[in-house]
């Protein structure tokens, strides 16, 4: 690990003021316990607690009560006006079946073990998030909360298959929640390595590899990098198409992204969002698809959206008694050198009124700074490149295993492999299981 301390993306530290403990990159682990990798392996026993809000997120609007999603479908439908039921027959399908979905939707190329759910969920997973919630939806609220769902995709909600990401994290929304880890992210990564001490592993901090002559002897490598970050290190021994493959990897916008200390709760206008964990803040549907197309364009927007999170409502070590910690950043264009801060807190201001007067400190960490901690943001892209249509079935190359490099015994491991971002372990599960079928061949 080139970083001092461990964790990459899944760190936290004092940010702002002593006392403050703040996430530096990932916040809120929706997919952590909702794929097979992390509750396959025990690190409760070396640590780790999950903490669950009574609502995983909440979506306010400017002139009536605010969107929220619960694990019960009549709480969550209870706040999308007039489209409750039909909010529920498009996402129960997919949560009931979860498992079966997963399988088949969030893992690499290869024939559906359950192609009847599989392509009821393509159906509605291939089209824009925009189109979705305007054909299925008809009130403001569930259309908004939708694309607000969807945001996470960090693509214009206009385009093809951005209505996965929402139908994703809505389905298991509904199942037990968005967790956060007791203590902050970093819980997260201390666990991991512990439990990999108790196998007999080691890692190494503070110790960046710069060529393969670093690690002389290797049998089998994993490259936890980016797509730059592969070429830098072993570009000169991959084949001409698979370097031209990552080379031509398309990045994503970036984020700009501030932490907040301060001196209490933020003061929602409405009180249903201090018990979300996750805040949408950007209103309407019509709002968020401008928002959402400005990065793209590479343009910043005078109203981003801005997902933020509030971990201190429910987990108290995260701050100084009757203190609070605020995250939040918003999309802007990959490379963005801008300080959003300043138009994301009239964000928060416009939903929590008297925010501002909050703020003890902030720490704002704009998209080419991202990678300063975590080479693998570069430009400030959180999420293992742009989600096109391509790249979400062909990440990094067009290639039956996408975990396997043009050298042997050599596997990239990284978000920029299936399933994408996103704290889950699994695109490292799928090249492990890549690399022992072709140990065992």
């Amino acid at each position: 690990e080139a970083q001092p301390t461990i964790g990459g993306g899944a760190r936290s530290a004092e940010l702002t003021l002593p006392g403050f403990t703040h996430d530096i990159a990932s916040a809120v682990h929706t997919l952590a316990n909702e794929l097979p990798f992390f509750p396959s392996i025990p690190l409760e026993q070396h640590g780790l607690r999950w903490i669950l809000p009574p609502a995983s997120m909440a979506h306010p609007f400017d002139d009536r009560p605010p969107a929220m999603l619960r694990t019960s479908f009549a709480d969550t439908g209870a706040t999308l006006g007039p489209d409750a039921a039909a909010y529920e027959s498009l996402i129960r399908p997919y949560s009931e079946r979860w498992e079966e979905l997963a399988a088949d939707a969030l893992a690499p190329i290869h024939l559906p073990r359950h192609p009847l759910l599989l392509g009821r969920f393509g159906l509605s997973a291939l089209r824009s998030a925009h189109a979705l919630a305007t054909s299925r939806f008809r009130g403001e609220e569930a259309r908004g909360f939708f694309a607000g769902l969807a945001t996470h995709s960090i693509m214009p909600l206009t385009k093809v298959a951005t209505a996965s990401i929402g139908l994703v994290f809505a389905a298991v929304g509904h199942r037990v929640g968005w967790p956060i880890p007791a203590g902050g992210a970093q819980s997260v990564a201390d666990a991991l390595v512990s439990y990999l001490r108790s196998l007999g592993g080691e890692v190494v901090s503070d110790s960046q590899v710069n060529s393969l002559r670093d690690i002389p002897g290797a049998k089998t490598i994993f490259l936890d990098l980016s797509t730059r970050g592969a070429l830098q290190l072993a570009g000169d021994r991959f084949s001409a198409s698979y370097r031209s493959a990552l080379e031509h990897y398309r990045a994503g916008p970036g984020i700009c992204k501030v932490d907040w200390a301060l001196s209490g709760p933020v003061p929602w206008r409405h009180r249903e969002c201090a018990e979300a964990g996750t805040l949408h803040l950007g209103g309407t549907l019509e709002e968020l698809t401008a928002s959402e197309a400005a990065p793209w364009n590479g343009e910043h927007s005078e109203k981003p959206f801005v997902l933020a999170t509030q971990p201190s409502l429910f987990d108290p070590s995260r701050a100084p008694p009757g203190k609070h910690t605020l995250w939040g950043y918003c999309h802007v264009p990959n490379g963005s050198d801008v300080d959003m801060s300043e138009r994301i807190e009239r964000q928060i201001e416009r939903f929590a009124p008297g925010f501002r007067d909050c703020i003890l400190a902030r720490r704002v960490t704009r998209a080419t700074e991202l990678h300063l901690g975590n080479a693998n943001l570069y430009g400030g892209d959180i999420a293992g490149g742009a989600n096109t249509l391509r790249q979400l079935f062909f990440r990094p190359a067009v290639q039956w295993n996408p975990y396997a490099t043009s050298v042997k015994g050599m596997y990239l491991c990284s978000s920029f492999t299936p399933p994408g971002g996103g704290v889950h372990g699994m695109c490292g599960v799928y090249a492990a299981r890549a690399a022992l079928r072709d140990l065992e061949s």
